[in-house]
């Protein structure tokens, strides 16, 4: 398939080289022409604005920091829109708003270009080996025929048509707001319950045995526990842009949200503490840094050399 990659950041860059290797006849863009410096080494190639991108392409895949960035590559000047045709694709794998998509596919579906939302979970570590979960809002025949597309960027068994446009985007931002909270709820039970006296390891133990057990608390935490690792792989500027676009969407949807509205001024203020670029669980790190209490489990003991 011919298809256009806009956006070649953290996730980009290896959602693009896995689209590479599966066979595709792959153009490539970004507002930093370095980014693309191995793509285009390994067979990728190069345009120069977005519109050039989209021109040809029966696909074109953009993967961006948010709203503004989508509306502006779709929309802006030598906007990718423009240079697509009819027949094509585009596909925002974007963690973005059903607003902005509807205004570009006010645009987009009059001259025959279908548009599906597809945003993704997984990581760094899922865009790289190719195991991303893909969230796909759109209509049915346009998702069966860019699936085989996405399967080259992810789990074949995790790749869903949540519903029609829209559907992608707002599946997304749920999980997002509930792992962040999932955070802020853990990091403040943790810190309330080992201040009280209670042993770190034994809490966490009791938590896991209990209703209250959940894989972030099982798992996700584990970096943050063991290794001291804030996970500076997702910004805690975008973390805070995700938790707005909830917000907006829950007052869309006239759903009161009290609680993703404290979660939200928690992550905010542990931007403005360690910085845009900071980690996306130093909400931990604020709390354990406010009262003094740093929250780690001891190493476990290495095990003995095998004996000759």
């Amino acid at each position: 398939m011919k298809v256009a990659f806009i956006g070649l950041g953290h996730m980009g860059a290896p959602m693009s080289r896995n689209i590479l290797a599966a066979g595709h006849d792959l153009v490539v863009h970004d507002l930093r022409p370095e980014t693309a410096a191995d793509l285009v080494a390994d067979g990728a190639a190069w345009a120069g604005s977005p519109r050039k991108a989209g021109a040809g392409r029966e696909a074109v895949i953009t993967m961006l920091p948010g709203p503004p960035a989508v509306e502006q590559v779709l929309l802006g000047a030598r906007g990718l829109l423009a240079g697509m045709s009819a027949g094509s694709v585009w596909i925002d794998m974007s963690t973005s708003s059903p607003a902005v998509a509807d205004r570009v596919r006010a645009q987009a579906e009059p001259r025959g270009i279908a548009v599906l939302d597809a945003p993704v979970s997984g990581m760094v570590t899922g865009a790289r080996d190719g195991t991303l979960q893909i969230f796909a809002g759109g209509g049915a025949d346009t998702f069966a025929k860019m699936r085989p597309l996405l399967a080259a960027m992810g789990d074949p068994e995790r790749i869903v048509h949540a519903g029609a446009h829209g559907a992608g985007y707002t599946a997304k931002l749920m999980i997002n707001l509930l792992w962040f909270a999932h955070l802020t709820a853990s990091a403040e039970v943790l810190t309330i319950g080992t201040r009280a006296g209670v042993d770190l390891g034994t809490l966490r133990r009791c938590l896991l045995a209990s209703p209250a057990a959940s894989h972030f608390l099982d798992r996700d935490l584990l970096s943050v526990l063991e290794h001291g690792d804030y996970d500076d792989g997702f910004a805690l500027a975008l973390a805070c842009k995700d938790l707005g676009l909830a917000g907006d969407l829950a007052r869309a949807a006239g759903v009161p949200a009290p609680v993703s509205a404290a979660v939200e001024q928690v992550y905010r203020q542990a931007r403005a503490r360690y910085g845009d670029a900071g980690g996306e669980m130093l909400p931990v790190k604020l709390l354990e840094d406010l009262t003094g209490t740093p929250l780690r489990l001891p190493a476990s003991p290495s095990l003995p050399a095998p004996q000759e």
